[in-house]
Order: C-alpha cells, then sequence, then structure tokens
C-alpha cells in the first residue's frame, strides 16, 4: 500500500500472490526442547546462544523455525519482523485428571496430595503425568471428583480434620 501525502487515500503498489508456505522463527529454552517433538513441523538450529531472561537468569537458547499450521488465510497478511503468538503443544491427554499444582508435594521422594475424604485428610501419592504452570496433570492416585487439598499448611496430616473453605 502506497498512501497519498495526507493519508486520506491509499494505492496498491504490491501484492503477494502465490505464497504456499510462511514460517515463524522463535527463541526456545534449550532445556524445554527434550519436551518437544519438533520433527513434525519445526526445524532447531544448530547454533544456541546465551540470554539473559527479566528475572536476570542465563538462559541458553536456540533458533526454531516453525511451521504456521493455520489455514492460509488466517496469515496472509503476514510480513517480515511481524510478531505472533505461538502455542507448542507437548502433549494431549482426553479426559485427563488436573489439579492445582499447590495440591502437589514431594515426601519420601515420591508425589503426594492430600484429599478430603469424610471431612478429614488423607494423604495420598499420586504419579504425575505433567506438570505446566499452576495445573498438574495425574496418571494415577486419584479419581474424578476428589477434593485436593490446595497448600496445605503445616498442621494438615492423615486423619486430621478439615473444612472447605
Amino acid at each position: 500500500m502506497k498512501a497519498s501525502p495526507d493519508h486520506s487515500t491509499t494505492e496498491t503498489v504490491f501484492t503477494a500472490r502465490g505464497l504456499s508456505k510462511v514460517y515463524a522463527v522463535g527463541e526456545m529454552e534449550v532445556r524445554a526442547l527434550h519436551d518437544v517433538d519438533l520433527d513434525v513441523y519445526a526445524h532447531v538450529e544448530p547454533g544456541g546462544f546465551t540470554k539473559i531472561s527479566t528475572l536476570g537468569v542465563e538462559e541458553q537458547r536456540v533458533n526454531v523455525i516453525v511451521d504456521i499450521l493455520s489455514p492460509r488465510e488466517a496469515w496472509l497478511d503476514l510480513g517480515d519482523a511481524f510478531q505472533i503468538d505461538a502455542r507448542i503443544e507437548v502433549l494431549t491427554v482426553d479426559d485427563a485428571l488436573v489439579v492445582p499444582s499447590g495440591a502437589l508435594f514431594r515426601k519420601e521422594g515420591a508425589w503426594h496430595t492430600y484429599v478430603v475424604r469424610d471431612g478429614r485428610a488423607e494423604l495420598r501419592p499420586v504419579d504425575v503425568l505433567r506438570r505446566s504452570g499452576g495445573l498438574a496433570a495425574i496418571a494415577k492416585g486419584l479419581e474424578p471428583g476428589d477434593q485436593v487439598i490446595v497448600y496445605p499448611s503445616d498442621s494438615v496430616a492423615p486423619s486430621v480434620r478439615v473444612k472447605p473453605r
């Protein structure tokens, strides 16, 4: 598009036609790569670099070139150096049992949670499938409908009476 000097009208001076593929280049932490199957839709650049995070932590990063899987109409207006929001799906589980990460804690080298049963705390070992942000997918140890205690205090112990807030 070319704007007139007073910006009241525009004239098309170039139209890109026939684009069949657009790629996005983004940075990823090296330690996150083991969780992602990039073979299908991405290429990891061989050279890495160090970057300081907003929290002041030194991170090893690599550039990842990703195919955009959205329909062509969704990306047709993208151009060089545009910023996009991307999501990399690392796990899909149908009917996953998900609990707040704050309900989990380590005890004797294994994950546990407290479940409320008949008004009392019950200690349960759980197998954690994956933790991400504030949520965790549970593979074993809980049933749908179990009420877990999030951020249990030191006063919570097996058989101690508890009441929901």
